[in-house]
C-alpha cells in the first residue's frame, strides 16, 4: 500500500511512567493525524513498560522488555504491520546504541537532543545514517515555530544584510533546588555525567541555542570562549554558562544559559543585529517577531498573517489571534519527518538539503559545541574552534 493511504506506524523507546519528553513526543507526533503509536519499550523496567502500554491502549504483545527485542520482533513482522520509525526519548547515554540497533534493522529514527553521549558516537552515527540511507531526525523543536521560520527567511533572502551581533539566552530556574536528591527523574539523569555526558545545561538548553541561532542566521559559529559554573554543592555538571562567539561572516555573539536563574521559566530569546535590520524572538511569547530597521518604526509581526513568508504560512495551523506554541512547533518537526519517510517508502526520497527538520549533521555539530565549550572552560575560558 502506498504510504499516503495510511498513517505511519511509530514505535517509542523511553517515555514511561515518570518521564516528561516521551509524553510530549506522543502528543505532537499524532497532532496532525499522520502517525499512530503501535509499539514501545518505555522503560528498562518491564513492569513500567507494561503499565505504560496499558495506559496507551497498546497491544501487550508489542510492549517489549528491551529495545533489542523490540527491533528484532518488529523487523520480523509483515511490512503492513511493523513500525515505520522509532522515536528515542531516553537519557542521552542510550541514544546512540538504540539508534544503531534500529537503523541497522532498517527503521527510520527520530531522536531527542542532544543526539548522543559523546562526539565519537555522533560521528559514528553520521556514518551509520549515510550508510543505511534511513531518515534520521533530531528534535530541536524550536525551529518549528512559524515566526522562527520567517526570521530564517528574512536572513536567507538577504534583506537583513550581514550578521554583526547575536545575543541568545536560555534561562531557567529548573535546578535551583537539588531535585536529583528528592527523587525527580528529570533532574537525576540531567545532573549525572554517566547519563547526560560532558554537558549539563550545555547539552540540555545550550544545544538548542546553537541550533536556533545558526538556523535563523545561516551563519556558522567558528570559535567560542566559554566560562561554565556550578553553584549547588555536590553537582559536577555545569548549571550556568556564559560564552562569547565568533561567526564565519565576521559577526560576534553572546550566548548565556542557566538552569539556576531565579524566577526564570523557559526563557529562550534570540536577538540578531545585522547590517540592514534586526530581529527579536522570544520562546515564551512565540507568536510575535520584532523586526527593526534603522530610522524606521519598529514592526511587530504576528503569526498567521498573509504578509509572512511561505515557510511561516506552511506551518501555521490556526487563524490569527489563536495562539500556537510549543506543541505545534514540535509537531511541525514531525510533519517534516513524516513527509521524508513517506517519500522514502514510496521510492522517491528527498535530497538531504530538502529536509525541513534538524538532521544527524546538526546533531554532530551540537555535540562538538558541547565538547568545545567544556574544553574552553577547562582551559581557563580560552578561544577554541568549533
Amino acid at each position: 500500500m502506498e504510504s499516503w493511504k495510511r498513517k505511519l506506524r511509530m514505535g517509542m523507546v523511553g517515555g514511561g511512567e515518570g518521564a516528561f519528553i516521551g509524553a510530549v513526543h506522543r502528543i505532537v507526533a499524532t497532532l496532525d493525524q499522520q502517525v499512530e503509536l503501535v509499539a514501545g519499550c518505555f522503560s528498562r523496567d518491564p513492569e513500567n513498560t507494561r503499565r505504560t502500554g496499558q495506559v496507551l491502549y497498546l497491544d501487550p504483545a508489542r510492549c517489549y522488555p528491551s529495545y533489542e527485542v523490540m527491533a528484532e520482533k518488529e523487523k520480523a513482522l509483515p511490512p503492513d504491520r511493523r513500525i515505520d520509525f522509532v522515536s528515542i526519548v531516553t537519557p542521552n547515554q542510550m541514544h546512540f546504541p538504540i539508534a544503531r540497533v534500529f537503523l541497522e534493522a532498517g527503521f527510520h529514527v527520530v531522536c531527542d537532543k542532544p543526539m548522543t553521549y559523546s562526539v565519537g558516537e555522533a560521528a559514528e552515527l553520521v556514518r551509520l545514517v549515510e550508510r543505511t540511507g534511513q531518515v534520521f531526525a533530531l528534535t530541536h523543536n524550536y525551529t518549528g515555530h512559524p515566526l522562527v521560520r520567517h526570521a530564517r527567511h528574512l536572513f536567507q533572502s538577504g534583506v537583513m544584510g550581514t550578521v554583526r551581533k547575536v545575543i541568545v539566552e536560555y534561562l531557567q530556574d529548573f535546578l535551583m533546588v537539588p531535585h536529583e536528591k528528592l527523587g525527580q527523574k528529570q533532574a537525576a539523569w540531567r545532573t549525572d555525567p554517566a547519563q547526560s555526558g560532558a554537558g549539563g545545561s550545555l547539552g540540555d538548553v545550550g544545544s538548542h541555542c546553537l541550533n536556533l541561532l545558526e538556523y535563523v542566521t545561516g551563519d556558522s559559529v567558528v570559535e567560542l570562549c566559554a566560562d561554565k559554573s556550578i553553584f549547588l554543592p555536590d553537582r559536577v555538571l555545569d548549571e550556568d554558562v556564559n560564552m562569547l562567539l565568533r561567526f564565519q561572516g565576521g559577526g560576534k555573539g553572546v550566548l548565556t544559559i542557566s538552569q539556576v536563574a531565579t524566577g526564570e521559566e523557559n526563557g529562550l530569546t534570540l536577538r540578531v543585529y545585522a547590517s540592514k535590520g534586526a530581529i527579536l524572538w522570544a520562546q515564551e511569547n512565540p507568536n510575535y517577531l520584532n523586526v527593526y530597521r534603522y530610522g524606521e518604526p519598529r514592526q511587530v509581526l504576528t503569526r498567521g498573517q498573509g504578509y509572512l513568508s511561505e515557510p511561516a504560512r506552511a506551518c501555521t495551523r490556526l487563524p490569527t489571534g489563536h495562539p500556537e506554541g510549543y506543541l505545534e512547533a514540535f509537531a511541525t518537526i514531525y510533519c517534516g519527518v513524516v513527509r521524508a519517510i513517506r517519500r522514502q517508502i514510496d521510492g522517491q526520497p528527498l535530497r538531504p538539503e530538502e529536509f525541513d527538520f534538524p538532521t544527524v549533521h546538526d546533531g554532530l555539530r551540537g555535540m562538538r559545541f558541547i565538547q568545545q565549550a567544556v574544553e574552553s572552560s577547562k582551559r581557563g575560558a580560552v578561544w577554541v574552534p568549533l
